[in-house]
């Protein structure tokens, strides 16, 4: 493992999609200014349906007053791709670290994070791998986690989300991603009982190795604080 200052906060419980795009943006103020040097944020969405910078809404196959009665909001985001659904049964993964300390290389950064879910499906006796002509991890023509990333001058925010054992019937609200030709899989697709939290570990666990970092549990209430890295109290 590499000398860098990487954390980890998980959060319990369903979270709001404004308040998870807070917290990114507490953490991405700690990297930038050098107090961290990677803090990798874990949980689950209350349903919603994010759209990405490259548009979306032309992929939303009802009305916003269908979305209202079923509970799932509509948020516009600053990350890369189209339209995509998060919610509960789903780990989200949103790393926001500086990529001058690993590497200056947008491929490389969207494909390790693709490694990181490949190598937790792995564990799982599930083989997944990667299609060319589209970002994220498919277990053959199935899609099971989504990518989507936001980086600006080479700090990156937003991250990934895998399916572990979501309400499908929520994904037939949109062409995923602006993807027609595909369907989505779940963990709990192919193995006949996964834990939320066991998922989540193997995360931060896979996500050490790729990127060769060691990572320290820190609490929410660190990162809502002006602590340093020296002053870090773990959860």
């Amino acid at each position: 493992m590499e000398n860098r200052s990487c954390f980890s906060l998980r959060l319990n419980g369903l979270t709001k999609y404004l308040e998870g795009l807070n917290l990114q943006n507490l953490a991405l103020e700690k990297v930038m200014s050098g107090k961290a040097d990677c803090i990798l944020i874990l949980l689950e969405h209350e349903p919603v349906l994010t759209v990405g910078k490259s548009g979306g809404r032309e992929n939303l196959l009802v009305d916003e007053s269908e979305l209202e009665r079923l509970g799932v909001e509509l948020q516009s985001t600053g990350r890369g791709g189209n339209i995509t659904y998060h919610g509960p049964g789903q780990v989200v993964a949103y790393p926001v670290l500086n990529l001058g300390k690993w590497k200056k290389d947008l491929p490389w950064y969207v494909h390790s994070l693709e490694e990181v879910v490949i190598r937790v499906l792995e564990d799982y006796g599930i083989e997944a791998g990667r299609k060319p002509e589209y970002r994220g991890v498919w277990v053959k023509e199935t899609k099971i986690a989504a990518v989507g990333i936001a980086v600006k001058r080479w700090f990156t925010m937003h991250g990934f989300a895998l399916n572990v054992r979501v309400n499908k019937e929520h994904f037939k609200l949109i062409n995923p991603c602006g993807i027609k030709d595909y369907t989505i899989a779940s963990m709990d697709d192919f193995v006949d009982s996964v834990d939320l939290h066991e998922i989540i570990e193997s995360v931060e666990e896979k996500f050490s190795l790729v990127f060769k970092s060691k990572l320290i549990e820190v609490s929410r209430e660190w990162l809502e604080s002006g602590q340093s890295e020296g002053e870090t109290r773990l959860a």
